[in-house]
């Protein structure tokens, strides 16, 4: 039997939302559709940007340009900012969204916060 090659067909998906990592050494932005399934991610580091670069503004510009240029394909023209982590990328991913013609209906902060974190190490006798 031979097998039939089925082309898959790609999802219109005209609403989603963006999450945005924005750590200390990368930006990690990633569009999913409403049920939170992955359409498409891009990070600084995958753009090219190695070292200290990664964690600038315009590394987590880029990235959110060639995430949104993704998820245009898909037809995607509003999303859900969800933000996370407290890293310099921040606000510049999410204005790089709208300049490429995505509208952004909301924007959350979903920053993990410790509420009395990990018990601290015992005193050091010496």
């Amino acid at each position: 039997m031979a097998k039939k090659s089925q082309r898959r067909s790609r999802k219109s998906v005209t609403r989603g939302i963006a999450h945005v990592k924005a750590t200390f050494n990368n930006t990690l932005i990633t569009i999913t559709d409403v049920n939170g399934e992955t359409l498409c991610a891009s990070t600084a580091g995958q753009i090219g940007f190695k070292g200290s670069r990664k964690s600038t503004p315009f590394a987590a510009t880029r990235a959110a340009e060639e995430c949104a240029q993704k998820a245009k394909r898909f037809g995607m023209t509003e999303v859900e900012v969800r933000l996370r982590g407290a890293g310099s990328g921040r606000e510049s991913a999410v204005t790089a969204l709208q300049a490429n013609g995505i509208k952004v209906t909301a924007v959350e902060d979903h920053t993990p916060i410790p509420h009395n974190g990990c018990r601290p190490p015992k005193k050091r006798r010496v």
